[in-house]
């Protein structure tokens, strides 16, 4: 009761979970509809209770260890989730998915990303167990993204669009919707619809935002399991949080501030880290007693920081926005008129 988990476990968890998923995916194509607030709510609330509930099982399994990287691992990866709702919503847009076949759309998309995923979390512990200093590797590309996300600059877009536009030549569309199909008649002519492309550009994407988050929680744990388990319940959850969060992701205007933040923070821990397990100097030497010096960051820190430089983002960028709209409308009144 504590340390390691055994295989049994590890096998009956994630067929329960993916049991979950499936579950909730033939509700979903059943009964497409828009969601209400309410049962929006109810289904968060429910994923996180859940994640919640494993945490404290791990604890009890495992010990405080695997359930502290548990927990950080999930809220990192559900952190930046959140930002992969504003390329969501943008894609819904572009391709003007009628409302009450979003959810499919997303569930499907999110099945995709999962199954990337893995494969990513797969080759990343195969290659830790064997070169250690990978780890730099992951510290430097974590630092460079966090700056990438103070800057504000990004390439989502012209990711989306190339994305979008190798996958037009690839397949024969249709101009419209018919239904949640992906198939239709056209001219006398079998074509996919534009739904088998939204699926394939929403997962797509996702598993681009994987480079990112894939490495960020490596740096919090190097358990293949831990790190595929995060991911899962951090995406089981992200479809409801789509139309939750829907109206308020323009209001978040500092929230790319504690993503850095939080990257950046990984990125530091990944290389403490990598200099204790794979040191390229002599450590007898004044440098590399000085390094040895410098203690692993607990998980508990780890935890601290995640939940702080969300917590302060999102705080931050709710007292800001009032006041934006403020000056937009006070832009707006002093425009004269013709």
């Amino acid at each position: 009761m504590g340390g390691t988990l055994s295989v049994q476990f590890e096998v009956i968890t994630l067929a329960v979970l993916v049991a979950i998923l499936v579950v909730d995916l033939i509700l979903v194509v059943k009964r497409p509809h828009i969601p209400s607030v309410k049962e929006c709510l109810g289904w968060v609330g429910f994923y996180v209770a859940l994640a919640l509930v494993f945490a404290a099982v791990l604890f009890f399994f495992a010990g405080g260890q695997i359930a502290g990287e548990f927990v950080a691992g999930w809220l990192t990866e559900y952190s930046l989730s959140v930002d992969n709702l504003f390329v969501f919503l943008v894609i819904m847009s572009r391709f003007a998915v009628p409302k009450k076949y979003q959810q499919e759309v997303l569930m499907v998309g999110i099945i995709i990303a999962l199954i990337a995923r893995a494969l990513f979390i797969l080759v990343g512990a195969a290659v830790i167990d064997r070169f250690a200093g990978v780890f730099y590797l992951f510290a430097i590309f974590l630092l460079w993204t966090a700056w990438q996300q103070v800057k504000g600059e990004g390439d989502e877009d012209d990711g989306e669009s190339f994305i979008m536009r190798s996958l037009k030549k690839l397949i024969p569309v249709s101009n419209e919707y018919d239904g949640n199909k992906l198939r239709t008649v056209e001219n006398g002519k079998k074509v996919f619809t534009p739904m088998l492309l939204v699926f394939l550009v929403i997962g797509l994407t996702d598993v681009m935002f994987a480079v990112d988050s894939i490495p960020a929680i490596f740096g919090i744990t190097q358990s293949a399991f831990i790190v595929f388990t995060a991911n899962l319940f951090a995406l089981m959850g992200l479809r409801q949080l789509y139309f939750l969060l829907g109206g308020l992701m323009d209001r978040l205007v500092y929230l790319h501030y504690g993503l850095a933040a939080i990257l950046a923070f990984i990125g530091v821990k990944l290389l403490i880290h990598a200099a204790h397990e794979a040191p390229f100097w002599s450590e007898s030497s004044g440098f590399g007693r000085f390094v040895h010096s410098i203690p692993e960051i607990p998980i508990w820190l780890s935890l601290s920081v995640i939940i702080g430089s969300m917590a302060i983002a999102t705080i931050a960028s709710l007292v800001r926005a009032p006041q934006v709209a403020s000056a937009g409308r006070d832009e707006d009144d002093d425009t004269p008129t013709a």
